[in-house]
């Protein structure tokens, strides 16, 4: 695809209801020029992520549209799951591809952010590069506290948040991999403290965010992680330090998961794995 090209992975409060989550997905999709890429639900997290590309115009259009309907169609006094959110459309990040910088994406980020606050009344976060302050740069500070108690006054609109939809946190990244790995488990105890070992903010390894949460419906613990840059610190290092503390504890590993999509460089070693997983082959077909 010749041009500008700009990611967006928003995460939505829904993982339960299909017909939901598609409806988001088609009011992301009626945007001219904008390539839908993956679609991911899991009804542990109660969480959905939709992959689309675009162009900077479509592309924020697209994401408008898709905070849009999540905000008509998902009520947060009624949503519960193991992960963190604080709105309805919980976090709308945009990423550079092709000819675009974070810098532009920062200035998309703020460009949605107010078309949000105007037009649906949802207050807004500013996060990561498009933050206002060091204090909003990571997503966990500006998500503290949750729906119910927001530790941070929104950067537009507020000081409360939407009766049901909550706020929305906008931001821009460098790509990155989220990554899962499921324990042969039931233990809680043992998904944290194999997060809290291997997280950054803990004191493990480097440009890794990690929680553990439960799969009730698999039976399972996960170990959910955010690699922020995979280059410092590869998918192999992490693998192979929650294989060895899993091993510790005495517990096998059940399955890995990519949500989303990752670049092809940050899977050397997992191609054959997560081979349907891989940005640049998804954006070759479906541009095709």
């Amino acid at each position: 695809m010749a041009g500008q090209l700009i990611e967006c992975v928003p995460n939505f409060s829904e993982g339960r209801d299909a017909t939901v989550v598609l409806a988001i997905e088609r009011a992301i999709g009626s945007v001219p020029g904008v390539l839908l890429l993956q679609r991911d639900m899991d009804t542990d997290h109660n969480r959905s992520v939709i992959t689309f590309a675009g162009p900077a115009e479509a592309i924020g259009e697209a994401a408008l549209r898709g905070i849009a309907m999540a905000s008509e169609r998902i009520d947060l006094r009624r949503h519960s799951g193991v992960h963190p959110r604080i709105g309805a459309a919980d976090v709308v990040p945009f990423v550079p591809l092709e000819d675009a910088s974070v810098e532009d994406c920062a200035a998309l980020a703020h460009e949605l952010g107010q078309a949000v606050w105007k037009r649906l009344h949802v207050p807004v976060y500013f996060y990561e590069a498009a933050a206002n302050s060091a204090e909003r740069m990571p997503l966990e500070n500006v998500r503290r506290g949750g729906f119910e108690h927001p530790a941070l006054v929104p950067d537009l609109g507020g000081p409360g948040l939407h009766p049901t939809a909550g706020a929305c946190a906008i931001g821009a990244r460098k790509l990155l991999v989220a990554f899962n790995v499921n324990l042969n488990s039931g233990d809680l105890a043992i998904a944290k403290s194999i997060a809290r070992k291997i997280r950054a903010s803990s004191g493990g390894l480097p440009f890794v965010k990690a929680m553990g949460v439960p799969l009730v419906s698999r039976g399972l613990v996960q170990v959910s992680m955010n690699l922020t840059d995979f280059e410092a610190t590869p998918l192999s290092s992490v693998m192979a330090a929650v294989q060895a503390e899993s091993t510790a504890h005495g517990v096998s590993i059940a399955g890995t998961e990519i949500v989303g999509l990752a670049p092809r460089n940050a899977l050397v070693g997992f191609e054959d794995v997560h081979a349907g997983r891989i940005l640049e082959d998804r954006l070759a077909k479906t541009a095709s």
